[in-house]
């Protein structure tokens, strides 16, 4: 194919004369010019000769102004030994997600819709929509693409407790944290934003202190003091230790006290997997006058059932998780030949490691041994049989 050259013709248009200047375009085609006076035809050709020379074809189809940005922009990308193209590649995805992109209220209706279709448990959607409604009413009407590491950054550390207008305590703010960086994740694969933001955010620095747990005599006591209908529900939880979500939602017919086992299924745990957890001799003479065929294991109104029997027992502090700790902790020290493995089987954890960093050496033997020796009395209701210890 012939190349266009850059050259002045006479032509003729509607009856008049005019001198042409035609210049060749980059890769193909041609741009021209008409004058009506020659010397001024004669003077452009002569500057897109010095052009094609100075600047070659594709110099040419550039005006000044567009000239002199390109320098501009060349000259500041230097020192990072980055060309113009490079940027424009950079910064395209920003631009083609800014306009696809959502607010911060949308984004957390689409996630919730999505994590619900996946089969998402219900505790953790409780929590999704918790943390994600506190930050979309946050930033209500901000694009997700433009959210930087710093607004991010900036809205974890100025977190408050809506009671007490204090700071989250350190384990709250990565919570937050950890649901923000799925949410994002969430975004950029939907094209909503270039990149994550949250990934390069701080985490808080959380201070490990030993698990709470309840004194021999503070679990008996408790347990002394409680109604009967209440009975079940401490005692599952302190000599069994499930979570208080999998209490709430535990029924009679999950509790087989002729295979001594109590079934988790998958859609009360936490961890959306079933499991089983061993009815310890003591557990079992605590169920055995109270068991029933089906029902909820947790009375109407528990909550102040409990707080009742804890004032009544003379415990004062209530360590956070006091009767699953106390459980983990005891067993961890009196049934050692069972091992960290086996306790965290139980308690529905994929790692022993967790469980043997948080239980380990809390209690004395002596005292798991009196511990697991917490009985109701055999014709005193409400009477606990308290071992001496050696």
């Amino acid at each position: 194919m012939r190349r266009t050259k850059t050259k002045l013709t006479e032509v003729e248009i509607k009856g008049q004369r005019f001198y042409c200047v035609q210049w060749p375009l980059p890769g193909k085609g041609r741009n021209r010019q008409h004058f009506k006076d020659k010397s001024e035809a004669q003077t452009f050709l002569s500057q897109k000769l010095i052009e094609q020379q100075n600047d070659g074809i594709s110099g040419m189809t550039l005006n000044l102004r567009q000239r002199a940005e390109y320098l501009e922009c060349a000259e500041k990308l230097a020192p990072f030994n980055t060309t113009v193209c490079d940027a424009v590649n950079f910064y395209l995805p920003y631009l083609q997600a800014t306009n696809r992109s959502c607010t911060a209220k949308q984004l957390a209706e689409e996630i919730v819709k999505a994590k619900t279709a996946d089969g998402a448990s219900k505790r953790y959607m409780s929590d999704l929509r918790i943390r994600l409604k506190k930050f979309a009413d946050e930033f209500d009407g901000k694009q997700i693409a433009t959210f930087t590491t710093i607004d991010i950054d900036q809205w974890l550390r100025g977190l408050t407790d809506s009671e007490t207008g204090k700071p989250v305590a350190a384990i709250t703010r990565n919570n937050f944290r950890q649901i923000l960086n799925v949410a994002f994740n969430f975004a950029r694969n939907q094209g909503y934003c270039a990149s994550n933001p949250v990934g390069k955010t701080a985490k808080a620095k959380v201070i490990e202190t030993p698990a709470g747990i309840l004194t021999v005599e503070q679990t008996a006591r408790l347990l002394e003091k409680a109604p009967q209908k209440l009975s079940p529900f401490i005692a599952i939880g302190a000599f069994a230790g499930l979570r208080r979500a999998e209490l709430e939602r535990l029924d009679w017919k999950e509790i087989d006290l002729q295979s001594r086992l109590i079934e988790v299924t998958a859609s009360k745990a936490k961890s959306a997997r079933r499991r089983f957890v061993r009815i310890k001799p003591n557990l079992l003479q605590w169920l055995k006058p109270l068991c029933q065929a089906d029902g909820a294991v947790a009375p109407v109104g528990y909550r102040k059932l409990v707080d009742r029997a804890r004032i009544a027992a003379g415990i004062q502090m209530w360590p956070n998780n006091a009767l699953r700790h106390s459980f983990a902790s005891y067993y961890l020290a009196h049934f050692r030949k069972a091992g960290v493995a086996e306790l965290a089987l139980e308690m529905g954890h994929t790692s022993a490691n967790l469980v043997f960093q948080h239980y380990r050496e809390l209690v004395k033997p002596k005292d798991a041994k009196r511990y697991w020796n917490i009985l109701p009395a055999a014709k005193q209701e409400k009477l606990i049989v308290l071992p001496k210890a050696a």
